[in-house]
């Protein structure tokens, strides 16, 4: 698992279309007590607490996803308020080096639109339900919906409480883990899977791909990343959250200037 060629030859297999490496986002004021809330629970059970406990409030988020490889370096940036409770959001993506820099996406009824979308006008949206989008690159959320990143990081195994730390000024119990396959290919489309099944025989176990998570004395998410260090290719995924329960504003886009699609895909919907 650790030899250079077998990595590089899956590197190739993962590597079609993509590119990307990243960090950081925004804080919030709870403080993590030493030795209660989170850091008094199982590490695996704490991690899910927070989960739930963020899935059942409201936050902004900064997520930097960030592709390395070949010597060079992608960074796309997703932002927005979003309220998890509600099934409700709005983000804004962008990718400055990409070929279309900028999309807007808004959650709502069971549905994602996204607006700058290829193939339609300036002023449509296109729309799909929320729960059919797929993920089109290793470690990307369908149309880069956060409550994916959180299933995600719920499901990750071996967990270790790595320490208390302050992140973005706000008092943390730091979380490791690792991703086993099932959860790395999380509604994943058919052919990217297939590369992934292969990288995995290629490797001979799962990849190497790891989860960490900081929470707040109040037993919310702070922060997540998720990272795959390959010999050829780097992926790391980091959503901060802020203003946790804060009042979240979204506008549903009116029928008449969406149009429906089967699917959605694209570096910037992942």
């Amino acid at each position: 698992m650790r030899c250079a060629l077998p990595l590089a030859a899956v590197a190739a297999l993962l590597c079609a279309g993509c590119a990307a490496t990243g960090d950081h986002g925004a804080g919030d004021t709870g403080e993590a007590k030493p030795g209660g809330g989170p850091a008094s629970a199982a590490p695996a059970d704490a991690v899910r607490a927070a989960v739930a406990r963020t899935g059942a409030t409201t936050a902004r988020l900064h997520e930097r996803i960030e592709v390395s490889g070949r010597g060079e370096t992608y960074t796309l940036t997703v932002t927005g308020g979003f309220d998890f409770a509600g099934g409700r959001g709005s983000l804004a993506v962008d990718f400055p080096e990409g070929g279309i820099p900028h999309v807007d996406e808004t959650f709502a009824d069971g549905k994602v639109y996204v607006k700058g979308a290829p193939g339609t006008d300036a002023a449509e949206w296109a729309v799909m339900p929320r729960d059919k989008a797929e993920a089109h690159y290793v470690l990307r959320a369908p149309v880069n919906d956060p409550e994916h990143v959180f299933r995600q990081t719920a499901a990750m195994k071996r967990v270790s409480r790595e320490g208390e730390e302050t992140v973005h000024g706000v008092r943390t119990v730091h979380y490791r883990g690792m991703l086993d396959h099932k959860t790395l290919t999380l509604r994943m489309t058919s052919d990217v899977r297939s590369k992934t099944d292969k990288a995995r025989d290629v490797l001979g176990d799962d990849l190497p791909a790891f989860a960490d998570a900081w929470v707040d004395g109040r037993g919310r998410l702070v922060q997540t990343c998720m990272t795959l260090n390959l010999a050829a290719v780097q992926v790391k995924v980091t959503m901060a959250l802020s203003e946790l329960g804060a009042p979240v504003s979204v506008r549903t886009p009116r029928p008449g200037d969406t149009v429906p699609v089967s699917g959605m895909s694209g570096v910037l919907t992942g």
